[in-house]
């Protein structure tokens, strides 16, 4: 199984940009898709995640301006980020929890960090 994450770059503030994660390999179920940040020295932080039945939960810091959304078809989870603060600069990580196989037991993987720097 392997999560590729996209969509990372240099944005100024108040801007925009687009992150998404795809999953491929063995899968034969996802339950929850998400993001994580971590910020240089700290641990990795939960900023969104989306269940299967597209219930979303977001950290307070970004509520109101990053909005998570999954294409269950494509194994897709994506994060949109608005209004973009330099306080939000981090490598983002995106994770899914899935079942190679009917029975499986839940597997928590990760997709490599994609850099997002928010700098005037």
């Amino acid at each position: 199984v392997q999560l590729q994450a996209s969509g990372g770059g240099l944005v100024q503030p108040g801007g925009s940009l687009r992150l998404s994660c795809a999953a491929s390999g063995s899968i034969f179920s996802i339950n929850d898709m998400g993001w994580y940040r971590q910020f240089p020295g700290k641990q990795r932080e939960l900023v969104a995640v989306v269940t299967s039945g597209g219930s979303t939960n977001y950290a307070d810091s970004v509520k109101g301006r990053f909005t998570i959304a999954r294409d269950n078809a494509k194994n897709t989870v994506y994060l949109q980020m608005n209004s973009l603060k330099p306080e939000d600069t981090a490598v983002y990580y995106c994770q899914a929890t899935l079942r190679i196989r009917a029975g499986a037991t839940l597997y928590f993987y990760w997709g490599q960090g994609t850099q997002v720097t928010v700098s005037s």
